[in-house]
C-alpha cells in the first residue's frame, strides 16, 4: 500500500486529501482544496495560492488515473465545485476526465440542503453517479455509516470515514475532531496501522473547555492503540496544533504526526501564519483582483515559503 497525502493544513493549504494505491485499486480521496477566503481580514498570501495551485493540478492528474473517488462528505475542502471561488477546485477542470471511475459518497438521505445541491451538480456536469457507501465493503475498502462532523448533536453535518485493507490497514477519517466517543471506538475497532484524522479546531474561540478535554482524551486513546496516526485539517490552523503533536507523542510514547511529517516535507502552517506572510512578504495592492481575471500569476511565489523564515 502506497499513501500520499495531497492537501491539509500542514501543507498549506485546507483539506484532507489523499491517494492510496493498492495492487489493484488507486483509491483518491476527498478530491477538494480550498483557502481560508479571509483570515484576520486578509485574503490568501500568493504563497499560499501558488501550494493550492500546484495541489490541485496532482488533484486533478489523479482523478484521471483512479479506479475509485471516495467523497466523505461535500464541503467545499472536500469535493470540487461548481460554484468554486478562485482559490478552491472548479468541477469544470474534471470535465471529460476518467467518466468510469466509480465516485463513493455518503447516502443522499444524508445530504445537508448544500450537500444535496451540490451532489446534483458534480452528477450533472461530469456525468457519474454517485455510489451509496454507508456500511459497504469494496474490494479493499470498508465504510462507515455516517459520524459526525465533530459533535454528536448536529446531525444534519456527517461524515463517512473509509478503511482500506491491503499489507497494512489505513483509515481516513475526516473532520471527526476527535469531539465523538463512539466515533473513536469505531476508528479502534478496525484495528489500523494508520489513522489520518481531523482535530479539533483549536483556533476557534467558539470551542469549549469541556469539548478541548474530550478531544484530547479521545486523541490519547486513539494514539495509544494505533501505532501511527497523523492528525491535521482543522488542527493545524493555529500553532497550538503543533504542541498538541509534541505533548501527544511525548504523553502516549508513539509518534504523532501531522501531514506534512508524514511526506517527510516542511511545516506549512499558512492558514495559521497568513498575517506573518504579508509582514515579510507584502502583496502588492489589487494583486487579488489581477489574479482572478489572470492578469497576475503566482510565478514570483512559487518556491517562496522555502525562504521565509519566521
Amino acid at each position: 500500500m502506497n499513501i500520499e497525502i495531497i492537501g491539509a493544513e500542514s501543507l498549506g493549504v485546507r483539506g484532507l486529501c489523499c491517494f492510496v494505491k493498492t495492487g489493484d485499486r488507486k483509491i483518491l480521496i476527498d478530491p477538494g482544496i480550498a483557502l481560508g477566503y479571509v483570515r484576520h481580514k486578509l485574503l490568501p498570501h500568493p504563497v499560499q495560492i501558488a501550494l493550492d495551485e500546484k495541489a490541485q493540478k496532482r488533484i486533478i492528474d489523479l482523478w484521471s488515473e483512479s479506479t475509485d473517488i471516495v467523497l466523505s462528505h461535500l464541503h467545499g475542502d472536500h469535493v470540487p465545485l461548481a460554484d468554486a471561488n478562485p482559490y478552491q477546485l472548479n468541477i469544470n477542470r474534471l470535465i471529460g476526465l476518467n467518466t468510469r471511475v466509480s465516485v463513493w459518497a455518503k447516502d443522499q438521505s444524508h445530504f445537508s440542503p448544500t450537500e444535496e445541491n451540490r451532489a446534483k451538480a458534480l452528477t450533472a456536469i461530469l456525468h457519474v453517479d454517485l455510489i451509496s457507501a454507508e456500511e459497504k465493503k469494496d474490494g479493499p475498502m470498508t465504510f462507515s455509516g455516517p459520524v459526525p462532523h465533530g459533535e454528536e448533536k448536529d446531525s444534519l453535518e456527517t461524515v463517512i470515514m473509509t478503511r482500506i485493507e491491503e499489507d497494512e490497514i489505513f483509515v481516513h477519517a475526516p473532520d471527526i475532531q476527535l469531539l465523538d466517543d463512539e466515533t473513536v471506538s469505531k476508528i479502534i475497532s478496525w484495528k489500523p496501522d494508520i489513522v489520518l484524522a481531523g482535530g479539533p479546531p483549536l483556533y476557534l474561540s467558539r470551542l469549549s473547555g469541556d469539548q478541548i478535554r474530550r478531544a484530547w482524551q479521545n486523541a490519547e486513546r486513539l494514539c495509544r492503540a494505533v501505532d501511527r496516526v497523523i492528525l491535521d485539517h482543522h488542527l493545524m490552523r493555529s500553532h497550538e496544533g503543533l504542541k498538541w503533536l509534541k505533548t501527544l507523542s511525548s504523553k502516549t510514547g508513539k509518534q504523532v504526526m501531522c501531514a506534512a511529517d508524514f511526506m517527510h516535507k516542511p511545516r506549512l502552517l499558512l492558514e495559521a501564519d497568513r498575517e506573518r506572510l504579508y509582514k515579510k512578504m507584502p502583496v502588492p495592492d489589487g494583486w487579488h483582483g489581477d489574479y482572478e481575471t489572470g492578469k497576475a500569476t503566482t510565478d514570483d511565489y512559487k518556491n517562496a515559503y522555502q525562504l521565509i523564515k519566521f
